[in-house]
């Protein structure tokens, strides 16, 4: 089974992105099945490297570099970074940028489709 989760807020204020990777790794660690992540809007920031944050603090790129480590699959909006004006710095090794095209490619292609 494929499981497509789309994340769109920022990696920190709320918890859903939190709650969205916490879910991805469980179902690849309980459930056996392939995870891609897609980052649409504020959420391409949880793709940015070099996140800091306070001991006992969850931290996304820990998180989302567990997701990739076991095989999952993250991409980010390339349009939603150009308007964000980070479309030239360097993201989380495993996340790719990438676009419409694509996402609409894998909402087709996945069996599920959960949205954070």
């Amino acid at each position: 089974m494929k499981i497509l989760i789309i994340i769109n807020d920022a990696p920190y204020g709320t918890e859903k992105p939190y709650n969205a990777l916490r879910m991805a790794m469980t179902l690849q660690r309980e459930h056996n099945v392939e995870v891609k992540i897609f980052l649409l809007a504020d959420a391409v920031f949880c793709g940015l490297p070099g996140q800091k944050t306070p001991d006992g603090y969850y931290n996304i790129e820990k998180m989302l570099k567990a997701v990739v480590q076991k095989g999952g699959e993250v991409k980010a909006c390339g349009g939603c970074m150009d308007a964000r004006g980070i479309a030239g710095l360097k993201l989380i090794d495993g996340v790719n940028r990438s676009n419409m095209k694509e996402f609409a490619a894998w909402v087709v292609e996945c069996d599920k489709v959960l949205e954070f």
